[in-house]
């Protein structure tokens, strides 16, 4: 399958990594990315980066080559979130480095780990406005955990070690390499540093004695606590010990968007997700909890609202987060703990005893009962009952990618994910076009699961140049188009907040995407019905291959539960009723 790639990019085998051999810059850094356990890049190549993929054509390593540099960094983004380690992209100077920038403010938002190594114009020409010059060091000073301009040769190695080290070190996140042409081409004696210095840079917080017994004291006389498991218990690695920590404090657990998974969704302690399209009892949990344990989580405005004053108002808050800046940034909080989460639950663990939440876990049980996700089904196809599908068919166990809109919510509301690292989403920058390349870059780290892409029809049409990769390279992924030939979040905003003024979300002229599949000599299917969808659904689970599902959803359907920007969580619109 996948692996036909090292036949195209790997002719000629394993270079010699000792040090001391005379090498040119791109030598170095693909050395380097090597010795750095890096196996796959992705990427596009162009003019200034013509040195590297002359050296990439007898490498070991294994390219992806994108249709777009948008398509290549989402990629990696994939591989990032599904591995937890660095994913790499290449792409040239100017314009295809540009296109990068969407990616790594993703990145960014969403604290994922990338190596981004863009190509640059001969450094006699920088600030001449040269062909394909852009300074994208400076355009992504704002959107990068660090950038670097490489000025001299010698300097490559000790900037790439920093690089893969700040990328996935302390709250992890994209850093850029821009190496101008004479840097790739002029030649040093090859080294590779063992470890890395950096002066002020913390790589992690390994929380103190003293703010663990902070944080178990202020739960331990709590009598309705709640868990709310942020994206940091994932990028921490830190899922069996959140998963020990409530099991043995019979504390329930609320994941938000970026930390499902994080908690498995079927456990008895799960509340689902909380905020804007959040479960009853999630919401309801944090009006009515006393204590509130945020664990990697930062508050955002679509779980407060906006209202920070009042969320959780009965609540005493307590925060774990890698990092200080994110403590009490949104939320006052009585009890700050500046550390690892993983490093503090281990630590919390042996202290931890169980809380009296007998009653409270009853209360909770019958919002569950009383308050669960709904929808009405009728002659057409509802999209929930799609997803409800998905979940049904694979029980939980797939790699689940989506874009951002309203099929991205019905994903976090119907599929209960049981694994870390199992939703694959842009959740803080909402980027349409990520879904379908994020899940080639996951299927490529994950060879032997299931990857489904859940996209709508408006995102797939961003990026679903990059049907040529899943053809190129055979990589079976499942990508379920939500069709509802329309914006549909946007509709539903302007049917909800605008007096139903539909302006500009109409996708009706849209192709047909099982002949544009084809095209790409890709499976394409199509269902219309719940019977359809069923049958064409089990047919692309048994293929073999690459498949694209056109269901043809109710294009009025809006995603509810619902709390409007600027109400409480007790202002909730249950339904279109």
């Amino acid at each position: 399958m996948i692996l036909e790639i090292a036949e195209l990019d790997g002719k000629h085998g394993m270079p010699n990594l000792g040090f001391g051999e005379e090498l040119s810059g791109s030598e170095t850094l693909l050395r380097s990315l090597i010795l750095e356990g890096v196996e796959y890049v992705f990427g596009y190549p162009g003019g200034a980066v013509l040195p590297i993929y002359d050296s990439l054509y007898s490498s070991m390593l294994k390219h992806v080559l994108s249709r777009h540099e948008q398509g290549a960094i989402h990629a990696a983004d994939g591989y990032a979130r599904a591995t937890g380690k660095a994913g790499v992209v290449i792409a040239t100077s100017g314009p295809g480095a540009t296109n990068l920038v969407t990616g790594i403010a993703t990145a960014q938002m969403d604290s994922v780990p990338l190596v981004c190594i863009t190509g640059n114009v001969f450094q006699s020409l920088i600030g001449t406005d040269a062909f394909q010059e852009a300074n994208i060091t400076g355009i992504t000073i704002p959107i990068t955990k660090h950038n670097y301009f490489v000025r001299d040769v010698r300097d490559l190695p000790r900037i790439i070690k920093e690089a893969f080290y700040i990328a996935t070190t302390g709250r992890p996140g994209p850093v850029l390499i821009d190496i101008p042409k004479d840097v790739s081409n002029a030649k040093a004696p090859f080294y590779y540093p063992q470890s890395v210095e950096i002066r002020g840079y913390q790589d992690s917080l390994i929380p103190s004695d003293d703010d663990v017994e902070r944080f178990i004291g202020a739960i331990q006389h709590a009598k309705r606590p709640v868990i709310m498991a942020g994206g940091g218990i994932i990028s921490a690695g830190a899922h069996q010990e959140l998963l020990e920590f409530a099991e043995k404090t019979r504390i329930p657990v609320i994941n938000t968007f970026m930390g499902l998974g994080g908690f498995p969704g079927v456990h008895e302690l799960a509340l689902g997700m909380p905020g804007m399209h959040g479960s009853y009892t999630a919401n309801h949990a944090l009006l009515e909890a006393d204590c509130v344990i945020a664990l990697g989580a930062r508050f955002d405005d679509r779980i407060t609202m906006g209202r920070t004053k009042e969320f959780a108002p009965k609540a005493r808050k307590v925060h774990v987060d890698i990092d200080p800046a994110e403590l009490g940034k949104n939320v006052s909080t009585a009890v700050m703990v500046a550390g690892d989460v993983k490093s503090t639950l281990q630590k919390a663990l042996p202290l931890a005893q169980a809380c009296d939440t007998a009653d409270w876990l009853k209360q909770l049980d019958a919002w569950k009962q009383a308050y669960p996700y709904t929808y009405q089904k009728g002659a057409e196809l509802k999209p929930q009952e799609v997803i409800e599908m998905l979940f049904e068919t694979t029980q939980g166990e797939a790699i689940v990618t989506t874009d951002v809109g309203q099929h991205q919510m019905w994903v976090a509301q119907y599929y209960k994910f049981k694994h870390a690292r199992s939703l694959i989403s842009s959740g803080g920058l909402g980027t349409m076009g990520f879904g379908f390349p994020a899940a080639i870059g996951a299927k490529v780290a994950h060879p032997d699961r299931t990857v489904i892409a859940v996209v709508g029809d408006g995102g797939f049409q961003m990026t679903n140049q990059e049907l040529a990769i899943v053809n190129q390279y055979n990589i079976p992924v499942k990508v379920v188009i939500l069709n509802n030939q329309c914006l549909g979040m946007v509709r539903q905003w302007q049917e909800t907040f605008y007096d139903s003024r539909y302006s500009q979300i109409d996708l009706t002229c849209s192709p047909d995407f099982v002949k544009l599949a084809e095209a790409y000599g890709v499976k394409g299917m199509r269902a219309t019905t719940s019977e359809e969808a069923k049958a064409v659904w089990a047919e692309a689970l048994a293929y073999d291959g690459p498949v694209v599902i056109d269901f043809r959803v109710a294009n009025m359907e809006n995603v509810w539960p619902m709390v409007a920007p600027g109400d409480t969580l007790d202002q909730m619109v249950m339904g279109d009723e």
